[in-house]
């Protein structure tokens, strides 16, 4: 019997549904899932934030034994190079190099008419070609194209190296008989397999579905997002009906609805590690442990820092040396890692000395000496409690103000002669930066966790 390949969709249609707020490890979790029950091939997300997004598309990618791994590309080069990067460790990698071929999406989001698209597909493809043994062209918005130019795209697309074409029903506007017909038509045009990715718009996937199989379709996309033809019902089609029409799919027919049921169940939020309070603040965060590089990006990420991938491995280095000590990680201890662990730079500024004078019946005032480049500094102010003088006096003494995220002190050692720990978040434009100072001195200790942000500051501005 012929054998109907299987795409499931899930993760890039929950990266683009705004209603689903999947943590690193329900992506992982999710992956996991789909690779054992069947599925072909997954896709995942295609790269809209570079730092963010390779991280967890490697490391899925990564993880992934028993399918294909496919990432869309955008239409440039460089696009190419960043799927390619998401993928390159993935057992069986697929760049889908995804374009609209209706005269209105080319038009409308990309300004180019027919004849342009079809040139860009050829280069998209040889370029990709050169990276990646499989690639497939991705045919957005097929049902509303002209079948004479669908077929022509996907020619053009295959004689340059595709080995593969899909095309979607964006719009959801076929019936089972014109959907069978365009296959027919884009089949008689290729001798690769062609896939087809139906939408339920109109409750219509599973008909189409069905009518581009027996119309000579090769394989269907499926989802366990609302609007894509479901994994499970199709899996029930293949199930009941299969033999009949010659077909078969390897989905496994005993656990697909417990998996795609637990799938549905991690993506309405009950395994996310990181809570977030109705003001949109970062209530708590909860690791462990088992948490992976992905759980403590995420997190990371989440409580608002911006990390490099060098600094990545580092935070998570440095997670597990805590985590190894400590059963449960949260927001503080989060804080603190990737303060004491992430870019750590050359210091611009150093603390020379400081004078504070704090009482119950004088205002508190503070003397701030700093170095920078051998030469010395200082800056004098009064404010609400010795540490807020300190921190403005430094403000003086750069001739800069940076919002104070965030403030933490606690005792990191006992008696009286306990060695004190401050944390300092500073906010520049849209990034944070933290700094930590260890004293049996809580103001000293606060003073240099001030200017250890402060220096990262500084370093990334150069």
């Amino acid at each position: 019997m012929k054998k109907i390949f299987v795409t499931d969709i899930s993760l890039k249609n929950a990266a683009a549904d705004k209603a689903f707020k999947l943590s690193f490890r329900d992506k992982t979790n999710i992956a996991k899932i789909l690779d054992t029950v069947g599925v072909d091939a997954i896709e995942i997300p295609a790269v809209k934030n570079v730092k963010e997004d390779t991280v967890v598309n490697r490391t899925i990618a990564g993880m992934v034994k028993n399918c294909t791994v496919k990432i869309s590309s955008g239409i440039t080069v460089e696009s190419i190079d960043e799927a390619y990067g998401c993928i390159s460790d993935a057992v069986d990698p697929c760049i889908c190099i995804t374009v609209p071929v209706s005269t209105v999406q080319m038009e409308y989001l990309y300004h180019v008419k027919a004849p342009k698209m079809q040139e860009t597909v050829e280069e998209l493809v040889k370029v990709a070609k050169e990276k990646c043994e499989k690639v497939e062209l991705v045919c957005l918005d097929a049902t509303r194209a002209d079948v004479e130019f669908l077929k022509s795209v996907c020619a053009a697309a295959v004689n340059s190296g595709a080995g593969a074409v899909t095309l979607c029903d964006d719009a959801g506007i076929m019936l089972p008989e014109e959907f069978a017909a365009m296959v027919s038509a884009v089949k008689s045009a290729v001798d690769v397999n062609v896939y087809v990715a139906p939408s339920n718009a109109i409750s219509m996937a599973a008909a189409n579905a069905v009518a581009a199989i027996k119309a000579g379709a090769d394989g269907v996309v499926t989802s366990v997002v609302d609007g894509s033809l479901a994994a499970d019902s199709f899996s029930d089609i293949m199930r009941m009906k299969g033999a009949d029409m010659g077909v078969e799919c390897r989905l496994d027919a005993a656990g697909i609805h417990r998996e795609t049921d637990a799938v549905r169940a991690q993506m309405n939020g009950k395994t996310n590690s990181v809570t977030v309070a109705a003001d949109g603040s970062i209530s708590s965060v909860s690791l462990t442990a088992d948490s992976t590089l992905s759980d403590v990006c995420e997190a990371v990420r989440t409580l608002g820092y911006e990390l490099s991938h060098e600094d990545s491995g580092k935070v998570y280095e440095e997670f597990k040396r805590v985590a190894a000590k400590k059963r449960k990680i949260g927001i503080k201890e989060i804080d603190a890692i990737v303060a004491s662990a992430a870019m750590q730079v050359p210091s611009t500024y150093h603390v020379e000395s400081y004078v504070i004078n704090s009482g119950n019946v004088i205002n508190a005032t503070a003397n701030i000496v700093l170095t920078r480049d051998g030469e010395k500094i200082s800056g004098i102010s009064v404010g609400d409690g010795p540490i807020n003088a300190a921190f403005l006096a430094i403000e003086q003494v750069i001739g800069h103000h940076y919002e104070l995220d965030d403030f933490q002190i606690q005792s990191v050692t006992e008696g009286h002669e306990a060695m004190g720990s401050a944390l300092v978040k500073l906010r520049d434009g849209d990034r944070l930066y933290s700094g930590v100072g260890v004293s049996t001195d809580i103001i000293g200790a606060s003073i240099r966790a001030y200017i250890n942000a402060l220096n990262k500051i500084v370093y990334n501005a150069k």
